[in-house]
């Protein structure tokens, strides 16, 4: 008598950098993980018109525009769907909006699958880790205050350029750039 196969379970990669998501996505999928990939919001959504995943790993900061967009229609979607948050840019102010959004962790990369693995079972926070004394840039916190202000607008982005008081080209072109990491 045959049995029918274990139902792998499935995993949504929204991630904008090209490699490294080939590079996570190898490393699920050997772990039996079926993976897919979108790089943005518009991804996401056609992604949960086929399925909802069990799992998901969100990238911040994506090309067109901040991962917590993603975190908030997957958290919506299905409560259920353990979330973690990956970014270069970690900060307090971004990890307490993720976590309010649905997410159910928060790495900062470089991550591997092992961590995202720990993150993605991990239901309660760890009180034994460092806490850092490295200041924050200027550069950081004007992020922090972006992301923040994108999440209270619900991603408007015409409405959090009014709100930070620049024009909505210029918040476009914050939004696009790529973070050059503190020294």
């Amino acid at each position: 008598m045959e049995t029918e196969p274990e139902p792998r379970a499935r995993l949504f990669l929204i991630e904008d950098d090209a490699a490294f998501a080939r590079a996570l996505r190898r490393s699920f999928e050997r772990r039996g993980y079926e993976v897919c990939i979108s790089q943005d919001a518009e991804g996401v959504r056609a992604l949960l018109a086929e399925g909802t995943p069990d799992f998901a790993v969100v990238d911040l900061k994506l090309a067109g525009g901040s991962g917590l967009e993603c975190v908030k229609t997957l958290h919506a979607h299905d409560p259920a769907t353990r979330i973690v948050v990956l970014t270069g840019f970690a900060s307090i102010a971004t990890a307490v909006e993720a976590i309010k959004l649905g997410a159910c962790h928060y790495l900062a990369k470089p991550a591997n699958t092992d961590d995202i693995e720990a993150a993605f079972g991990r239901a309660e926070g760890d009180v034994s880790i460092p806490v850092s004394m490295r200041p924050t840039s200027l550069k950081n916190l004007e992020w922090e205050r972006i992301h923040e202000t994108l999440a209270e607008t619900d991603f408007n982005i015409s409405e959090t350029a009014r709100r930070l008081g620049m024009h909505r080209r210029t918040l476009a072109r914050k939004l696009e750039k790529k973070r050059v990491p503190d020294a």
